[in-house]
């Protein structure tokens, strides 16, 4: 038995050694097969840093295949966006003006009510009872000065006979005009009361939509109250506020003092679906110091309630428009550490652009500088593109050509098989 182990031993050994020969003597083949070999290119392909110049393999002289943009002009809104809270336009907290027990509501919570229209009646009787009672006192004044007057054209006749002192008729002049006052005090007290009665009647002071009911019917309510009864809101027109940095104020300022309309759009917090447009309307008149920001209001119209007070949106202002703007594709802008840049193709080879940026307007991009119209712009395959490449600007096949070779080439090979 042992010598048998040792022997398997032995041919172990020599198998292990087998295989090392045969492995260092492919390697060093390999390693020094002639240029040009298959063994060679793949040997080259496998090493760190080793370029690609064989069959399959890229040529770093190749052109390039890229896909281009031509420059064009545009006339390219100016938008400064921001995130607005939407607002009513007016918003009334309907109060009593007398005092007094409420009687009845007329109205129901979430109801739209028209201005002037009958919301609650307060208690008229008082005022009622007030108001007959200066209309009593105005009719004995009345007569009490239709007396008076009578004696005065009597003692002007009696003083011209010389029958009466000058003093009794001063006197019964002074009279007169005491009871022409007081007929002037009871006019006044008359219309208070009827206003007091007219209070009684609690009717919307604007158009909109009522909220819930404050007071209930049967309470004492008092003009003194800052409760009210109802909150009544108008929601078309509605406003919107948001606020702009205040470097914005230099552009915006002037044209809303000579009364230019400046579009504004609400959209949806996403910022996708457009809500209403409307025009701004108001700019405030200090800047916020805490956020060195302004605020501004712009009024829309509201008529299916698309904007609800209190409700988030994304506000697009349009401050100006750029006339004739160069815009090209987005995707050819690229920024890099020293700013933004683009390739453009002249004579089948890329030169990089240092260029400045403007507005952005959907998919195209405003070039204030570094590109002119009609040059054509580099919109794909820019990350294998270096100063000078060349390239080989992509062709758009009609649709269905690749279709139509494949079932051509099935067709072919279909009647090849039927011959054989």
């Amino acid at each position: 038995m042992t010598q048998n182990s040792a022997a398997r031993s032995r041919k172990r050994i020599v198998i292990v050694l087998l295989i090392a020969i045969a492995v260092g003597a492919t390697y060093v083949y390999v390693k020094h097969a002639p240029p040009g070999t298959p063994e060679a290119d793949a040997s080259h392909a496998a090493r760190p840093g080793g370029r690609r110049s064989g069959p399959g393999m890229m040529d770093p002289n190749a052109a390039v295949s890229v896909a281009v943009g031509t420059a064009g002009t545009a006339d390219v809104p100016v938008i400064q966006q921001a995130l607005g809270t939407v607002i009513p336009n007016y918003s009334v907290t309907v109060t009593s003006r007398v005092d007094g027990q409420l009687m009845a509501v007329y109205f129901t919570e979430g109801q739209y009510v028209k201005k002037g229209q009958l919301l609650a009646q307060i208690d008229p009787r008082p005022y009622q009872a007030t108001l007959d009672q200066y209309q009593g006192d105005l009719a004995q004044n009345q007569a009490l000065l239709k007396s008076a007057q009578l004696t005065v054209e009597r003692y002007k006749r009696l003083f011209a006979k010389d029958s009466i002192a000058k003093q009794d008729l001063d006197t019964q002049t002074a009279t007169v005009g005491q009871y022409a006052g007081a007929v002037k005090a009871d006019l006044a007290q008359i219309d208070a009361a009827k206003l007091n009665l007219t209070f009684a009647k609690i009717v919307s002071p604007i158009d909109g939509y009522v909220g819930l009911r404050l007071v209930d019917p049967g309470n004492i309510v008092a003009s003194s109250s800052t409760t009210g009864i109802v909150t009544v809101t108008q929601t078309n027109p509605v406003a919107v506020t948001f606020n702009l940095p205040q470097a914005q104020l230099a552009t915006l300022l002037p044209k809303v003092r000579k009364g230019e309309a400046l579009n504004v759009q609400a959209l949806d917090q996403l910022g996708t679906t457009p809500l209403a447009s409307g025009t701004l309307k108001f700019i405030s008149n200090e800047i916020d110091t805490t956020t060195g920001s302004i605020k501004l209001k712009a009024l829309f119209d509201n008529p299916d309630e698309k904007l609800y007070p209190n409700q988030f949106v994304n506000v697009k202002l349009t401050t100006d428009t750029l006339r004739n703007a160069v815009v090209v594709p987005s995707a050819a802008v690229q920024l890099s550490s020293t700013g933004e840049f683009l390739y453009v193709v002249k004579d089948g080879k890329v030169t990089r652009r240092t260029i400045k940026i403007g507005p952005v307007l959907g998919d195209q991009t405003v070039i204030t500088d570094g590109v002119t119209q009609g040059e054509q712009v580099v919109t794909r395959g820019i990350d294998h593109l270096r100063e000078g490449s060349k390239v080989e600007v992509e062709v758009d096949k009609p649709a269905g050509t690749e279709v139509d070779g494949s079932a051509h080439k099935s067709m072919k090979h279909a009647k090849g098989d039927k011959a054989s």
